[in-house]
């Protein structure tokens, strides 16, 4: 009898363990956005364990799974390196830049392209098994793009970093596209299931709750579509700024949690929106600068981070009243955060990872990425903050262009955290993929 309970345990710890696998790994823990790990926290930085280079920045957020670690760069090439020693598995060859973070289930990983392809690999060897065509991948565009010059050119935006990362759920994978479509794929095929139109750009990331899938558009609007069939079932209306189009545009992935789904905006706020209604619950001013990290929630609290401003703080979930904030010199956040434990994790412009302990509201530690330590120093004034000036000369198109990537070449971290087996993943417009414990 005692060894038929064994078995029965063992059985049952089978199936549980056999679930768990089946998870997909996605891009901010699950299909929510949650941003929230089960994995303990790092509260005590020792230092880097390995670190992968590769040839071109990497914004990509990385999937760990099982024992390798999935990202994309922007030298065209979609990677999986060894979880323990940084060793390369594979390396997948693409047209385009890959800055969308990849999802992992079934043996599947998948990915876009500024190449306008999607792609679904076999996660072991890295082998095509399809790839699906968009309309066409482009950048937000926008005439005076924020003041530059000459007032009457439409420019791309150069902090449109970002490709749309995919969201499984029930075999079927969502991401939206610069064509200004949300596309639903059979993920074992890449067949079509559905495909949205909305105004404008697509690179933030869908999440999917409760059959609802959530996204936000270039074009100003932030949606709720119904996620078997495509269909529209409410829209949700944030800011416009047509004379210079900076005040404008939802780069942010929303984060569903108890009814309510939160979204950051260029707009220059922080919005918590009845999830089945689409009416506001609250919005919370950052004064003027963007929202582009996705919030994350847990225990009546929503942390969020800004751009200029370069604050990391926490928001009653309930009524958007504010509980804390940490300044830090005004270095731009668009990394967006992890919990694990009681502690923050996120990736900052000034070329940082940094670890902040949510029980003292303080900064725990911080890792400089090699960029950093090559390049800060003639990027950053005396006081700490980024010295724009160093970067660009004055307001035309290509000053703007040039001094986005001046500043980036600190080693700027735009790519979200993850954590496993006691060590965090993330990469950096240095080009190297950091495993740091």
């Amino acid at each position: 009898m005692r060894r038929m309970r064994r078995m029965v345990s063992l059985h049952l710890l089978a199936s549980v363990a056999s679930a768990l696998a089946a998870e997909p790994v996605q891009f901010r823990s699950d299909a929510q956005h949650g941003g929230l790990t089960a994995a303990a926290p790092v509260p005590a930085l020792h230092g880097v364990k390995w670190k992968f280079k590769t040839g071109g920045a990497i914004v990509s957020s990385p999937a760990v799974s099982g024992d390798a670690v999935y990202f994309g760069s922007s030298d065209h090439n979609f990677y999986a390196v060894q979880a323990a020693s940084g060793a390369l598995r594979w390396k997948f060859p693409t047209h385009g830049r890959v800055t969308s973070s990849p999802a992992v289930s079934d043996g599947h990983v998948y990915f876009g392209s500024y190449d306008s392809n999607f792609y679904a690999l076999d996660a072991a060897s890295g082998a095509l098994l399809w790839k699906f065509a968009t309309a066409g991948e482009r950048r937000f565009s926008g005439r005076h793009l924020h003041g530059a010059e000459p007032a009457a050119e439409v420019m791309p935006d150069p902090f449109d970093v970002f490709l749309s990362s995919p969201a499984l759920a029930d075999g079927v994978v969502y991401f939206g596209s610069g064509d200004g479509n949300v596309y639903a794929l059979d993920a074992a095929s890449g067949t079509l299931r559905w495909k949205f139109h909305t105004g404008s750009v697509v690179h933030a990331s869908p999440a999917i709750a409760n059959g609802t899938l959530y996204v936000g558009s270039w074009d100003s609007y932030f949606y709720a579509l119904e996620a078997a069939t495509g269909k529209e079932r409410w829209r949700f209306k944030t800011g416009e700024d047509p004379k210079i189009n900076n005040q404008v545009g939802i780069q942010s992935s929303a984060v569903v949690a108890d009814g309510v789904v939160y979204f950051g905006c260029r707009d220059s706020h922080l919005y918590a929106v009845d999830a089945a209604r689409g009416t506001q619950r609250w919005a919370f001013s950052t004064g003027d600068s963007w929202v582009i990290a996705s919030p994350v929630v847990r225990d009546g609290a929503v942390y969020f981070a800004t751009s200029d401003s370069g604050l990391v703080g926490a928001l009653d979930a309930r009524t958007g009243g504010e509980i804390f904030t940490l300044e830090f010199k005004h270095w731009p956040f668009f990394s967006s955060p992890l919990l694990a434990g009681s502690f923050l994790y996120i990736g900052s412009n000034q070329g940082k990872l940094l670890a902040i302990d949510l029980n003292d509201r303080r900064l725990a530690w911080s890792f400089q990425t090699d960029g950093a330590q090559q390049n800060a120093a003639t990027y950053t004034n005396a006081d700490g903050t980024p010295n724009y000036r160093a970067a660009a000369s004055d307001s035309f198109y290509d000053q703007l262009v040039i001094g986005f990537n001046r500043m980036m070449s600190v080693g700027a971290v735009q790519s979200s955290p993850v954590i496993a087996a006691g060590t965090v993943y993330f990469g950096s417009w240095d080009g190297q993929l950091y495993a740091i414990d």
